[in-house]
């Protein structure tokens, strides 16, 4: 078992309300429960020694490994190939269909042999709050009515776990091992179940009972994806990409994360390691035209109602309207500690718990909460009346405070500064305010909206503009490039083949991108505040394929996006970044990166039939 396998090297799995991590060794080197945000129960990606970690693969070290999906589902096939036979273990989470928090979840894993004779190890080391808390076995054997069923009881500080398992187990310390050996056709399960620590135990193992589990999981995601109206080019990136969305939110609220994990870096050995279990204003509202483009009404709905929760929070009280994010239930409290404990990733340090840039001021927010109501409202999605109070009166107050420098979107630790992107948002605010008051006939101070919407659009083109690199720039009076601005056109700001626009494309192709790939932006121009460097950013790459086919740029556009799922891992997921060397870098799987590959896949399919139909003509 490798100490640190790299990033990419992991499928995920999940079910609604916790997600883990399964690497191409069948080991689950990160699981946290029973949230997203919880602290973790195995985290061997963080500290091979004590962050704990649930083993389940052949004893042969010489076996080949492979994963994939099973079609269109989040259950997770890895498979072993050797010299004595060919095994798979099988893994997948029950999802959860009542949108009801629970501390009970549930990780199956089986295993099985398909050609010859294969041995499997198991080997269960939970280490419960990130590691720091000590547990209990109490191994359960030679049960009179279930014979073959193996079962233990780790006991932690307000939390339980079950495993229930088909190997016979004995003790390690206060761990658990099992050897087993299968002939082709036969199979064993071990499934781990968390609870509260007063909880039922789980229901008996039974092969049937396994079995038919697993396809009902099946049917669940395959049901699911069949609701797709996608019809483009590239269904397999596409469609995974929706099941990872998916699997990323929080469905008792509807909330996405950013990110399954923490602590991930940015670059082996730095110091951007960060908690990405939470849901970002930003990354959510973007998702939402990401869902619609696939029909996905429900979850963008249920995220636009999750929005507008956030704002009635606020409403009649000092202060910013909204935090740049929550915790999946709203809670505004991240705060960021040190888990000096922790190696870290291959030494990455500090690992951290929480994120204290929930206290930073980053006004594009304001914009993205009213784009994401705005593109909702195209397909029915409408804010009731109460609702629309709450808009109008955030949109009042920012008509008095969007002029303020901010620590901007990539929430660098360097200082405030007049950001170009969080002016061009508090636009997009305006603007969609305006259009959304009119096509609805609410109330609103539309002449306040109004100046205000133009002053912004007249100052960013004053002051953002820089004549040495014929381009709009990352803040005011300065010259560095900055990629968030791919966004522009999708937020009609400029249109996509304006002279302006394609000479600040031209701009961020010299300086920003790398065979395809782009930087958000020169941290030695635009120092951050923090050491060391990072690597392109997925993300970024997507929204240039977006704008480069909004821009008729169509070629080129298509090569960057196909060269761009050469960089997925084998199951077809993405982490933050990509390396200097191609592998994956940053918190895995990133939602910001497939929402953007799903909004890039719908551009570029649009503008390659538009080109088609006028080659018919």
């Amino acid at each position: 078992m490798d100490r640190y396998p790299p990033v990419a090297d992991h499928g995920l799995v999940g079910d609604l309300q916790t997600a883990a991590l399964v690497s191409s060794q069948g080991v689950v080197d990160w699981f946290a429960a029973p949230r997203f945000d919880s602290p973790s129960i195995f985290a061997a990606l963080l500290d091979h020694d004590r962050g704990g970690y649930f083993l389940l693969g052949p004893e042969n070290d010489e076996a080949t490994c492979r994963q994939l999906y099973y079609p269109d589902s989040a259950v997770l096939v890895t498979r072993f190939m050797s010299p004595d036979g060919v095994g798979e273990v099988i893994d997948c989470m029950p999802p959860d269909r009542k949108q009801t928090p629970t501390d009970r979840h549930t990780l199956i894993r089986i295993v099985r042999a398909v050609r010859g004779a294969v041995r499997f190890n198991l080997e269960c080391r939970p280490r419960f709050d990130y590691g720091r808390a000590r547990h209990e076995l109490h191994l359960h054997q030679h049960q009179p009515q279930h014979p073959r069923l193996q079962g233990a009881t780790f006991t932690g500080p307000g939390i339980t776990a079950h495993l229930q398992s088909t190997f016979p187990l004995e003790r390690d310390d206060q761990d658990v091992r099992g050897t087993v050996t299968l002939n082709a056709g036969e199979q064993a399960a071990a499934v781990f179940t968390v609870c509260e620590p007063d909880g039922p135990m789980p229901e008996p193992l039974t092969a049937d009972g396994i079995t038919l589990q697993l396809w009902d999981i099946v049917e669940y995601w395959q049901r699911w994806v069949r609701t797709s109206n996608y019809r483009g080019r590239w269904p397999g990136m596409v469609h995974r990409s929706a099941i990872t969305l998916k699997l990323l939110t929080y469905a008792p609220t509807g909330a996405p994360i950013a990110a399954a994990t923490m602590g991930l870096p940015e670059q082996v050995g730095g110091e951007r390691n960060w908690d990405y279990r939470y849901t970002w204003v930003r990354d959510g509202s973007l998702s939402v035209r990401a869902l619609l483009d696939l029909g996905f009404i429900e979850e963008a709905t249920r995220f636009t109602r999750w929005l507008g929760e956030r704002l009635r929070d606020r409403m009649g009280m000092d202060g910013e309207r909204l935090q740049i994010m929550y915790r999946v239930d709203g809670d505004p409290l991240l705060t960021e500690e040190i888990l000096d404990h922790f190696e870290g990733y291959r030494g990455s340090s500090p690992v951290r718990a929480g994120n204290a840039a929930a206290d930073q001021l980053q006004l594009d927010i304001y914009g993205e909460v009213m784009y994401a109501l705005a593109e909702g409202h195209e397909v029915g999605v409408q804010t009731g009346y109460h609702g629309w109070k709450g808009l109008a009166r955030t949109l009042d107050w920012l008509a008095d405070s969007w002029d303020r420098p901010d620590e901007g979107i990539w929430e660098t630790r360097g200082g405030r500064n007049d950001f170009t992107y969080s002016r061009v948002m508090c636009w997009v605010a305006f603007d969609r305010g305006l259009r959304l008051a009119a096509e609805f006939s609410r109330p609103a101070d539309t002449v306040r909206w109004t100046a205000a919407r133009d002053a912004i659009l007249e100052q960013v083109m004053d002051k953002a503009w820089s004549q040495k690199e014929q381009a709009l720039v990352q803040h005011y009076g300065g010259d560095v490039l900055d990629a968030s601005l791919l966004l522009l056109p999708r937020l009609r700001f400029l249109a996509p083949k304006s002279p302006g626009w394609l000479s600040t494309l031209d701009a961020i192709d010299r300086k920003l991108v790398s065979d395809s790939l782009v930087y958000r932006y020169d941290p030695e121009a635009s120092p951050d505040g923090l050491r060391g460097s990072e690597g392109t950013f997925s993300l970024c790459t997507f929204l240039y394929v977006d704008a480069l086919a909004k821009a008729g740029r169509l070629p080129q556009a298509r090569y960057t996006f196909e060269k761009m799922h050469t960089y997925a891992n084998h199951v077809g997921l993405f982490a933050e970044e990509i390396g200097p060397s191609g592998e994956q870098l940053g918190n895995f799987p990133q939602a910001f990166t497939h929402l953007s590959l799903i909004m890039a896949a719908g551009s570029l399919d649009n503008a390659l039939d538009a080109a088609l139909a006028r080659g018919r003509d």
